[in-house]
């Protein structure tokens, strides 16, 4: 099932970790070894939880890397599903044995 307009990796840093634990961006970027601004951008959703940040915020926080890359894919998926146009001009492509009717 999929999730409804799932919120921003870093809002969810913000909200659940950053806020209850009273930590300023400042200290937290300095804490994770990265920019006060790097860190400001992707709080502020400016910017997106890559595989670096994503090791760096799980071991800081001892959670996984892959739960925010997953909360990162969420995001950008519903993102790009609800505010580009459809694709067009791709073509599906099936074995000719996949009998999956064509949408």
């Amino acid at each position: 099932m999929k999730m409804h307009n799932p919120p921003h990796p870093g809002k969810v840093l913000k909200e659940l970790y950053l806020k209850p634990l009273k930590l300023t961006v400042t200290k937290t970027a300095a804490a994770l070894g990265v920019s006060r601004k790097t860190l400001s951008a992707i709080v502020n959703g400016n910017a997106p939880v890559t595989p670096d940040m994503a090791r760096r915020i799980g071991k800081a926080f001892n959670n996984t890397p892959q739960s925010w890359l997953n909360n990162q894919m969420k995001y950008d998926l519903w993102q790009l599903e609800h505010a580009r146009p459809l694709l067009k001009g791709v073509k599906r492509l099936y074995r000719h044995d996949d009998t999956r009717p064509e949408t």
